[in-house]
């Protein structure tokens, strides 16, 4: 009898066929003993500049902790310019800042933290806490003290604050008569000279209210001591012939401020008036006066 499987015709190859069996096998067995053989997982790069970045990530966090723990900064200050918001916070009544502030109506100063108490009532404790960081000018504290009780208290600073007072054109001050008032140090004195540059002259005593710096007190003693005289040569600007990179130069006028003026004029044509100005968007019209002294329409 004649075995038959019906399977047989599926396992007859050729011989390219059976080769190409045997090489596949091959293949398998050695991308087998690869596989077990070699380890495949990825080492890890080394990156010398990520480790520095890491470590000096490492000490900004540690910074921005000191600097979160660390206590807001308390700065010095001279008592005699403490308004009512200061005071508040500093713990002071409003009746002692009451009395602060009717003292100072009369032009007096306090020169030392017991001055403040007499003056202001302030209790022992709060004088203890806030006395630290009180202030003075250098000259009050080159009065002795024995010489100090014995004398009639005179609350003011030497030279403008006593006798008959002169007004001074402040266009021809020095720093040297700057520095007479109360409250105006070296910066001051040089920031006033400065903007007095800047503008070629003050036209007006309200232009020391736009000065950085100068306390509403201080303000008002420049007012009580000093004076404005316009120079004649005082050198205005052409607003219908300047060009926008002189006009953005001027100090009551930003770059963007200007370039509107100059689109304006080329609009418009002439501009004849100040009220012509007021029109432009953004002008600053609450120094209409004072600008208008330094243009020549």
């Amino acid at each position: 009898m004649k075995n038959y499987w019906p399977l047989k015709s599926y396992f007859q190859f050729t011989s390219q066929q059976r080769t190409g069996i045997v090489g596949l096998f091959i293949i398998i067995i050695i991308l087998e003993i690869l596989y077990f053989a070699i380890d495949f997982n990825l080492t890890e790069k080394f990156f010398p500049e990520k480790e520095q970045w890491i470590s000096l990530q490492s000490k900004v966090d540690s910074l921005k902790q000191i600097q979160k723990d660390k206590k807001p900064m308390q700065y010095s200050f001279n008592p005699n310019f403490i308004s009512d918001y200061k005071g508040y916070k500093l713990g002071m009544s409003v009746a002692e800042i009451d009395r602060l502030l009717a003292f100072r109506k009369e032009n007096k100063y306090v020169n030392s933290a017991e001055e403040f108490q007499e003056v202001t009532k302030v209790s022992d404790s709060l004088l203890e806490k806030i006395s630290p960081l009180f202030k003075f000018p250098d000259w009050t504290h080159n009065k002795s003290n024995s010489n100090f009780k014995n004398e009639k208290k005179d609350y003011r600073k030497p030279d403008f604050k006593s006798g008959k007072i002169a007004l001074l054109d402040i266009n021809q001050a020095s720093q040297e008569d700057l520095v007479k008032i109360y409250g105006i140090g070296d910066a001051l004195s040089l920031r006033i000279l400065k903007q007095k540059e800047l503008l070629g002259a003050f036209v007006s005593m309200e232009q020391m209210n736009d000065i950085w710096g100068l306390s509403p007190e201080v303000v008002s003693q420049l007012n009580s001591h000093f004076k404005i005289t316009i120079p004649r040569d005082l050198k205005k600007i052409p607003i219908n012939d300047v060009s926008l990179k002189e006009l953005s130069q001027f100090p009551y006028f930003k770059y963007a401020l200007a370039k509107q003026i100059i689109t304006y004029r080329s609009m418009n044509g002439k501009i004849d008036n100040i009220e012509d100005l007021i029109k432009i968007k953004d002008f600053p019209v609450e120094k209409a006066k004072i600008i208008s002294l330094y243009l020549e329409f």
